[in-house]
């Protein structure tokens, strides 16, 4: 019995093919040799180059309950599988205990045909469950910069990549708006800014405001060497420095609902708000809700004090409220300040409470860097012992650091990588290295070659950032990132704007509609359908894993094997017109899905470069 062809609707973690190929085989298992195998003991791997095949069936898992030898199995299960399977196995060959499968060509064309056909190919339309994504969280004391950029092109894709597979999501953002880092910036803008603004200063408010977080830095180091040159020790002046004390007060007027600090605080963050809303438009991230620390950090505090009231957590002598973990493995965890102010763990209960309660979510998940780990096993334990059921039910996304070739950043010194410059440095070196390219083009607008620069500017940026594994640390460089050739955002753009030229041409010589007709298939166009067919496990794989990376590799694979077809076989100057209408056809639905996938890792293509 033929096992039901499931073209059209596959969409998991094994490609289309292997699901169809994966039942049979276990029915000759059960037919052949009474083995009632599992699906996970059926190895299907790509053939090796040097072998004839498509796909390459391990069969030492069964060797031992059939008491047979390795070639004798493969051959037995070759056989049963061509005569179950003639329309997908056209033949296979043995080599011990490895059966290496040739797929029929009418079901390349037929899968072809398939992909080209489904707007949606990649995707699931489910879209029953919920899942809230966090990320940016940005502090209102600075502008973003390179390590913000990686959480928000992880946290859009990754928000794109959930959509992709069946998930509803709400994409969100919490805004450390409030803390003693924000009172050192407005302090220090009362002290120095003879009341500058954006408008007198020209500049962007997050900018403004981020100069006058490193001026208070510069001046409490003042203050520092002075108080030691005096005989005082390091940490005591710390704490002594004028300063710092003055910043501290402010952050408990801040608390107690001052009006004249409170309304500077509200200009001032006005001013950030402003400039952050022009760094996400142009990196092309937004949020479906946004939640700010000023609103949920009482919350928060209320939900400490119901705790400390029912013994789950307990005050020092000197007021101070603290969690016990020791008994979970963990340690201690301050909740609430001496003098009563709240810490990021107050307000992240907060937050969290306030979220179940706006949507009925089934899966939280916080992208937030590694060095926060230990800080959010601590939130979901709290939670967890607060009573919130979805306390344990916490993703913490935790993606590696952007480094440096000269080291770590440090806002507070303004060693940092703008994300603002940086990205007008991505465009301006994409238009300097396409310049050559651009002004072929015939009709070509400057409106349209900026548009350009932008697309492949930004394109390099994003692909360069995601296509490293989340989880590990990277290294930026923005030399490498903008190469047209390798691994990179500009050579998929470029690989996909040749394809659509090749697609004009055709219409422009009149070309009738792409289409599919029984043809002789060589294997870079079957290695091209096959490379069409893994998508859809590709995108629930990195839906899965949280992996924008695996999205990235899959699309620079197309893009090669793309391009090695080009290379060596004619498109518009094929004489036969059936192969003619078919190498459309598959060069039109390599377009699509290039598309698709680099949509998912938040790229925009370029109709022509």
């Amino acid at each position: 019995m033929r096992p039901k062809n499931l073209l059209k609707s596959c969409n998991n973690q094994i490609t289309m093919i292997e699901q169809q190929l994966i039942p049979v085989v276990l029915q000759a298992a059960k037919e052949l040799y009474g083995i009632d195998a599992q699906e996970q003991q059926v190895q299907l791997q790509k053939t090796r180059p040097e072998f004839e095949g498509n796909l390459t069936l391990v069969v030492f898992p069964f060797v031992k309950a059939a008491r047979k030898a390795p070639a004798q199995v493969a051959t037995e299960l070759g056989d049963y599988l061509t005569a179950h399977c003639p329309q997908l196995i056209e033949r296979y060959n043995a080599v011990q205990g490895f059966l290496n499968l040739t797929i029929g060509q009418s079901y390349w064309l037929e899968a072809l045909q398939n992909i080209a056909a489904d707007e949606h190919y990649g995707q699931q339309p489910d879209r029953h469950r919920l899942m809230m994504v966090e990320y940016s969280s940005p502090n209102t004391n600075k502008p973003l910069h390179l390590g913000h950029v990686r959480n928000n092109l992880l946290g859009a894709s990754i928000a794109r990549i959930q959509e992709a597979n069946g998930w509803q999501v709400v994409k969100t953002n919490i805004v450390n708006d409030r803390g003693i880092h924000i009172c050192k910036s407005m302090l220090a803008w009362l002290r120095y800014g003879n009341g500058e603004t954006p408008e007198s200063t020209g500049k962007k408010g997050d900018h403004l405001i981020g100069d006058y977080y490193v001026r208070f830095d510069k001046e409490y180091k003042k203050q520092i060497d002075e108080l030691k040159a005096t005989g005082m020790d390091e940490e005591t002046a710390k704490k002594e420095a004028p300063l710092m004390k003055e910043a501290q007060e402010m952050l408990r007027k801040w608390e107690q609902g001052d009006k004249e600090v409170r309304d500077l605080w509200a200009k001032m963050n006005s001013w950030v708000y402003a400039g952050f809303d022009e760094t996400y438009k142009q990196m092309g991230v937004s949020f479906d809700k946004i939640y700010y620390e000023s609103n949920t950090y009482l919350v928060g505090k209320k939900e400490v004090e119901r705790g400390l009231q029912e013994g789950i957590f307990y005050r020092r002598e000197d007021g101070s409220v603290w969690a016990d973990l020791t008994g979970d493995g963990l340690d201690e965890k301050l909740l609430l300040r001496s003098d009563g102010t709240s810490v990021y763990m107050t307000q992240d209960i907060g937050t969290a409470k306030l979220r179940f309660e706006d949507y009925p979510i089934d899966k939280m998940v916080y992208v937030v860097g590694n060095e926060q780990e230990y800080h959010f096993k601590v939130l979901s334990l709290l939670l967890d012992k607060l009573g919130f059921p979805f306390g344990k039910e916490l993703v913490h996304f935790s993606y590696g650091m952007v480094e440096l070739p000269n080291g770590k950043m440090k806002s507070r010194e303004g060693t940092v990588v703008d994300a603002d410059e940086l990205m007008a440095g991505m465009i301006d070196e994409a238009k300097e290295l396409s310049k050559d390219k651009v002004n072929t083009l015939p009709d070509i607008t400057e409106e349209e070659t900026n548009e350009i620069a932008r697309k492949v500017g930004l394109g390099a940026l994003k692909y360069f950032i995601l296509k490293v594994d989340p989880r590990k640390n990277m290294l930026f460089n923005p030399e490498e990132s903008i190469d047209f050739n390798g691994n990179t955002g500009p050579f998929i753009q470029y690989t996909y704007a040749r394809i659509r030229s090749v697609l004009r041409k055709a219409e422009q010589a009149g070309t009738q509609s792409p289409s599919i007709t029984a043809i002789d298939l060589n294997d870079k166009e079957q290695g091209l359908i096959q490379r069409l067919m893994d998508f859809p496990a590709v995108v629930r794989q990195a839906g899965d894993e949280f992996s924008p990376a695996l999205i990235a590799n899959y699309a620079y694979a197309l893009a090669q094997d793309f391009n090695s077809f080009y290379h060596d076989y004619s498109i518009l100057n094929e004489k036969d017109e059936k192969v003619r209408m078919f190498r459309l056809t598959l060069s039109e639905t390599v377009s699509k899905v290039l598309r698709q996938a680099t949509y998912l890792l938040g790229i925009e293509m370029p109709e022509r470069m």
